[in-house]
């Protein structure tokens, strides 16, 4: 069995995963590393979803890297300039043969006594008689898969669906090619997936309806970033996005902040907006949901598209619920019909931890949702692991970049008094019964919550997913806390016993 070897393997070759990689590699050079991706690109999300306005839902002068300044003008990025984006990060850093293609990581499995992980990886699309399991090792092993299951999106089962005589596809799965040009196209859902699919499609089909079961709160932001033109034309390139990134954060805090501390008025301020775009003709019960600001994640839209194609009657927008699909479209409760040639159900997404890798402790299954997160990177009871996991009300990547930095600071701190494990453990019971996002009532989350790390009731065990206290907690605070165990590096890894070393407090 041809085993490789690396002091660190990364799994994950999309926005988290080469950011966290361009990290190490720049503060750790001396580490090797390895980068491992199930698909035959780098990306990530942004090279799986390929249905037409595929975006960014967050500014990118903040979803974007701190070290790699975002210059184009466009402040929602479409997917393929995101990938080229990646792309360009992982070529500047001298990774794209760091990265192994094709394989998908099945089981990771600590050894206590080699001080190692066993990790186990399948490659797909192998010729029939290939030998498909390649096995690696790790002294430390990074997920940055993120959190949903990439081969397939949430899509339930319409009542006589059977019976339609036109193409139903998830978004997730977005047929290459795909001509709607001239067709009746109905989008049922609600979310940033609908209100991007509905604008974007508009202009080439005969008419597009978006039909949901209850509103979602849609805002319109600038598509052009008028402040960071003006500011590269009289500023040096690093200076002028430090910032826009500063100003943006600022406002996405601001605006968070505003929204659960006044949810009425914010409520209000926010239908307000819509009402001025959207025109007089179209019902505003549409974009009044039945829960406040920020319970449910909110929805931009560039330059007001959505609303623009609505007002423009290019695009219809349905609020009801599904009776029945019927032959040439659907049913609704009402008794209204909606004529479709193409449905598509941008229904959401199923979160899958991890990627679907099963992870294991001396060949001991360790569910990640008996766990909690130690500073939302690291996990509890598990050595030698970071787990990457983004905030879900702000950019994704704030949360990934802060991480790599702890991790980098962690690597110094062990190096510096040759240790090789280290191992977050919770001595007072800091477990509660709520999952990390049970907070968050968006579909997709209520529906798999339950494969969630725990969350904690204090300190580094609870996640705030506030990107301010987390960036004095992950590179500012002390190393040592307390709460980390750490076992010195072993120089006959064949057996024995291993003495921890408590970290002081």
């Amino acid at each position: 069995m041809n085993t490789q070897h690396f002091d660190t393997l990364i799994i994950g070759a999309g926005l988290s995963g080469i950011g966290t990689a361009v990290r190490l590699n720049k503060e750790h050079p001396q580490r090797s590393m390895a980068i491992i991706e199930r698909r035959e690109r780098m990306g990530g999300t942004w090279d799986l979803f390929r249905y037409p306005g595929i975006r960014s839902d967050s500014d990118m002068a903040s979803f974007g890297y701190g070290f790699k300044p975002w210059n184009s003008d466009k402040v929602l990025a479409d997917g393929p300039s995101i990938r080229n984006y990646i792309s360009e990060a992982a070529e500047e850093a001298g990774l794209l043969d760091k990265i192994q293609y094709g394989l998908q990581i099945t089981e990771s499995n600590w050894s206590s006594d080699q001080q190692h992980w066993r990790v186990t990886a399948v490659a797909e699309g192998s010729d029939p008689g290939e030998n498909k399991t390649r096995h690696f090792t790790c002294n430390f092993l990074i997920n940055c898969s993120g959190y949903f299951n990439h081969d397939k999106g949430f899509r339930p089962e319409f009542p006589g669906e059977e019976n339609f005589n036109g193409q139903i596809i998830h978004p997730q799965q977005w047929p290459e090619n795909f001509d709607y040009s001239g067709k009746k196209v109905l989008v049922i859902g609600s979310g940033a997936t609908a209100v991007t699919l509905v604008p974007s499609m508009a202009d080439k089909t005969e008419h597009i309806t978006m039909l949901q079961r209850s509103p979602s709160y849609v805002f319109t932001m600038p598509n052009n970033d008028k402040v960071s033109v003006l500011l590269r034309k009289f500023l040096p390139e690093k200076l002028a996005f430090k910032i826009v990134r500063t100003r943006n954060l600022i406002v996405q805090r601001g605006l968070y902040i505003a929204c659960r501390r006044w949810p009425k008025m914010m409520r209000k301020w926010l239908l307000n907006g819509v009402r001025k775009r959207v025109g007089p003709d179209v019902d505003m019960r549409h974009f009044s949901p039945n829960y406040m600001p920020w319970d449910e994640r909110l929805c931009a839209v560039p330059d007001g598209d959505l609303f623009d194609a609505l007002r423009e009657k290019r695009a219809s927008i349905v609020t009801d619920h599904i009776d029945s699909f019927t032959t040439d479209g659907v049913r609704l409760k009402s008794g209204d019909e909606i004529k479709a040639d193409i449905i598509i159900a941008a229904t959401g997404l199923n979160l899958q931890m991890m990627g679907g890798m099963e992870l294991k402790l001396d060949d001991k299954p360790m569910p990640l949702n008996q766990q909690m997160t130690y500073k939302g990177a690291l996990i509890e009871n598990i050595p030698n692991f970071m787990w990457v996991f983004g905030y879900t009300n702000a950019p994704w990547t704030l949360k990934s970049e802060i991480a790599s930095q702890y991790l980098c600071r962690l690597f110094r701190h062990m190096d510096e008094r040759d240790l090789a494990v280290v191992t977050p453990r919770d001595k007072e019971n800091h477990a509660l019964d709520d999952g990390i996002m049970d907070s968050l009532q968006s579909g997709y989350v209520q529906r798999d919550k339950h494969c969630l790390p725990r969350q904690g009731s204090e300190g580094p065990w609870q996640v705030t997913m506030h990107y301010g206290k987390d960036k004095k907690v992950l590179l500012n605070q002390p190393i040592d806390d307390g709460c980390l165990e750490y076992q010195a590096i072993r120089k006959n890894s064949s057996g024995g016993n291993v003495t921890p070393i408590a970290a002081a407090a």
